[in-house]
């Protein structure tokens, strides 16, 4: 088993008013094959004995699935690896004696709320804004299982429906833009029937949210995508705009 000592530079801010820092640590007898977010555990652990603020960072399930872990490691959204979110990062994919840089989403849409916690309520409110559908409660609703959806739309459809809202697209983007969340947000209903009903209302009211919030264009660069842990695909930004296009005309 391969034991490493690091210096890890991370940012430090007391709260959302307050100016930050970057400061120092280092950690001794870090094993390769913990995760990153033990290596954290280490760290706090450590501070806490000393009589030190613990480093504040979001985590839940860590297991790849909420998203809540996003950091930006080394100037990278979730770290070196790829296809995976931080909680899934491994020390293995680190040296001994390197330096690492721990920092939180820089978006002006995601504030700090604490070190390396940012508030991303943003991408909740987009949601509330079309991520629902209109269900029959008559008491004649169609049995889902009743209507034919070809096996193509409901792939790109459960792609795009994995996203898991983490924010990777947005620190990833030199415009910080939300264009791949909202987009797969607007695909997963798009491409099914039961999403057409709001299809027009939903594009349109998810988009101004997004703008509102602060985020900015798409690059057209393909950072997102190269950074998001699900690998949600540049197709449904396209989709999105092919989207908003018609329900711009449908509304005019």
């Amino acid at each position: 088993m391969d034991i490493m000592n690091l210096t890890l530079k991370i940012w430090r801010q007391k709260d959302s008013n307050a100016k930050g820092q970057m400061v120092d640590y280092k950690v001794t007898d870090i094993s390769e094959h913990m995760s990153f977010l033990e290596m954290m555990d280490v760290l706090n652990e450590g501070l806490v004995a000393k009589g030190e603020e613990p480093v504040a960072f979001d985590h839940d399930c860590r297991e790849g699935i909420c998203g809540m872990c996003s950091l930006q490691i080394n100037g990278e959204p979730h770290g070196p690896d790829r296809g995976i979110t931080t909680c899934q990062l491994h020390m293995r994919m680190f040296n001994d004696g390197d330096t690492i840089v721990i920092e939180p989403w820089r978006a002006a849409a995601f504030p700090v709320i604490k070190d390396l916690i940012v508030d991303r309520t943003a991408f909740e409110r987009i949601q509330q804004a079309g991520g629902y559908i209109s269900v029959n409660t008559s008491g004649n609703t169609q049995d889902a299982n009743a209507i034919p959806i070809s096996k193509e739309a409901a792939d790109k459809a459960m792609d795009a429906a994995t996203c898991i809202g983490c924010g990777a697209c947005v620190a990833a983007c030199k415009n910080a833009s939300a264009m791949l969340f909202t987009s797969a947000k607007v695909s997963q209903f798009a491409l099914l029937p039961q999403g057409r009903v709001e299809a027009t209302e939903r594009v349109m009211n998810m988009v101004k949210q997004m703008d509102l919030e602060g985020f900015g264009n798409c690059t057209n660069t393909g950072a997102c995508e190269v950074e998001c842990p699900k690998g949600i695909s540049l197709e449904n930004i396209a989709r999105m705009n092919r989207e908003y296009l018609a329900a711009s005309v449908a509304k005019s």
